[in-house]
């Protein structure tokens, strides 16, 4: 039998040969002929310029085709191949997964979103007394926030929220955030766990998160890390991020279907981590007693080795530069725009794709509105930030430097508009 996972269709195959290999650094970001053929992997509507590319990522149309000729097999052929063969391929396709994040596959185990990964660290971890302190910030994903909240009654400890400051308040802003949670940390001595958002969801900071890490370990706290938005967006190794724990999803800025995450344990941390609500159907030292998604998605599963070649194809390298390309391309000259409030810094260690704002007169709704409903831009309000909503724009591989233009065009009408 013929491995699934190396199945592609004849659509898939012509469509990767047919891509140019992406240009050399620096012209990377800004080769628009490149990226005109990335663009042409994609089916994409004109009725609206799409910003708002960051509650999962469209799969280019070959990794489409993969997706749609496992949905018919599966219809097809249903338990008489999922039953005898799904161990394997399982195995398989979490060694796949594990070698493109870098790490060892007893250390990862796939899971139908981030957020499902997330939880199940956050409620299944041991290592806390009552007493203890649990820390995590405004801009941490709202379900992260509630489960940290919840481990007061869980495990008795108290937990702490700690506000980010916002890029314009500090000159030093890379600093001022290692400062707050140094500060943090001081004040309470006893925190033993650190919830960490790599992209932060709702403003697109990127955090500096080896750092934070070791700030935390010199501590005595451990980190999770919240990587639902990062993984395929930055060019990283998951072990680079230095934690001990992490969320992750491949249904973002991998490409994969809908349905795709993983959770990420490092080797000798599992026994931090009870299993699943008592897990008993694998050993107690095997990640995947750690969460249980039941039957997952099989088709979008199957997918998934389909996507990461294509992700190899582009390169994560590539992706960064172009993402924070098309960002700085609108934030820059946005930024010097009156009553416009960037909420990322030009610091490109700090910044990805996504990005958000505040226009001064206009509430985040109201902004998102105007933006649809006069220019033709969906982007989407977060909520979150100790100051306020936001407004967030996420620029996707297929779209043009003409689309950001278009946001930053917008944007000086609403700043001469402010009330």
């Amino acid at each position: 039998m013929t491995d699934p996972l190396d199945i592609r269709t004849p659509e898939f195959d012509a469509a990767l040969r047919a891509l140019p290999a992406a240009p050399a650094s620096p012209d990377v970001a800004t080769d628009e002929t490149y990226w005109d053929a990335v663009r042409g992997l994609y089916r994409q509507t004109d009725a609206v310029i799409n910003l708002e590319n960051g509650y999962w990522g469209a799969m280019a149309e070959p990794v489409k085709s993969v997706f749609h000729y496992w949905i018919d097999r599966l219809n097809y052929e249903t338990t008489t191949l999922v039953r005898p063969h799904w161990g394997a391929i399982h195995d398989g396709l979490r060694a796949r997964v594990a070698a493109a994040m870098g790490c060892g596959v007893e250390e990862i185990e796939l899971t139908r979103n981030a957020t499902e990964a997330l939880l199940a660290l956050i409620s299944g971890y041991n290592r806390l007394a009552p007493g203890d302190t649990v820390l995590y910030s405004d801009l941490d994903y709202p379900c992260g926030k509630d489960a940290m909240e919840w481990l007061r009654e869980r495990r008795g400890v108290t937990p702490v929220r700690i506000t980010i400051p916002e890029p314009h308040e500090h000159d030093d802003f890379h600093r001022a955030v290692i400062e707050t949670y140094a500060e943090a940390l001081r004040a309470h001595p006893r925190t033993r766990l650190v919830l960490l958002s790599h992209v932060c969801f709702a403003t697109g900071l990127v955090m500096p998160v080896a750092e934070l890490s070791a700030l935390a370990r010199q501590a005595g706290a451990d980190v999770i890390a919240d990587a639902a938005h990062s993984w395929g967006a930055l060019d990283f190794d998951v072990p680079a991020l230095d934690v001990p724990f992490a969320a992750l999803n491949l249904h973002k800025w991998i490409g994969a279907p809908l349905g795709c995450g993983a959770i990420y344990i490092r080797k000798g941390h599992l026994d931090a981590v009870d299993p699943y609500l008592g897990d008993r159907t694998w050993p107690a030292d095997d990640i995947r007693s750690r969460v249980h998604t039941g039957s997952p998605n099989f088709a979008a599963w199957l997918t998934v080795p389909a996507a990461l070649d294509l992700h190899a194809r582009i390169g994560a390298h590539a992706k960064e530069a172009r993402l924070r390309a098309l960002r700085d391309a609108w934030v820059k000259p946005a930024r010097a725009l009156p009553g416009v409030r960037i909420l990322t810094p030009d610091d490109p260690s700090m910044t990805a794709g996504i990005t958000a704002f505040r226009v001064d007169g206009h509430s985040a709704r109201a902004t998102c509105d105007a933006l649809r409903e006069r220019f033709g831009i969906f982007t989407v309000t977060r909520p979150g930030p100790d100051a306020g909503d936001v407004v967030r724009a996420t620029p996707a591989l297929f779209s043009r430097m003409s689309d950001v233009g278009r946001l930053g065009e917008a944007l000086g009408v609403l700043s001469r508009e402010r009330k």
